[in-house]
């Protein structure tokens, strides 16, 4: 069984900042890529940043220079560092990772999600 938790998030001002993470847990054997994407009311969901095993990153064009993905292989755990946050940054932040557990192929999961709140 593998969890994924989100956490970090948060009502913020524009222009503030606040650091996600996203926790794995269970019998893991490896984190492979791992992305966030997040979700607005009335939107669809979108694709933040992602990062490789490697360490290898990728960004929307919308938080390039603002956001910053890392992650920690020791703890299985990644982050996800926003700066300069805007209004339209606000939405349901979640964590998704492909991860192999003792015994098992690797499988897709995803987490419940953070909200974050950019506001005056």
């Amino acid at each position: 069984q593998v969890q994924l938790v989100e956490s970090g998030g948060g009502l913020v001002q524009p222009g503030g900042s606040l650091r996600l993470s996203c926790a794995a847990s269970g019998r893991i054997f490896s984190v492979y890529n791992v992305g966030w994407y997040r979700q607005a009311p009335g939107k669809e969901r979108e694709l933040v940043a992602t990062i490789t095993q490697g360490a290898f990153t990728t960004y929307a064009d919308s938080v390039k220079g603002r956001f910053a993905i890392s992650r920690d292989n020791g703890k299985n755990t990644v982050y996800l560092q926003m700066n300069k946050l805007k209004p339209e940054d606000t939405a349901l932040y979640y964590c998704n990772a492909d991860i192999r557990t003792w015994g098992q192929a690797a499988m897709n999961y995803w987490g419940k999600g953070t909200q974050v709140t950019v506001s005056s």
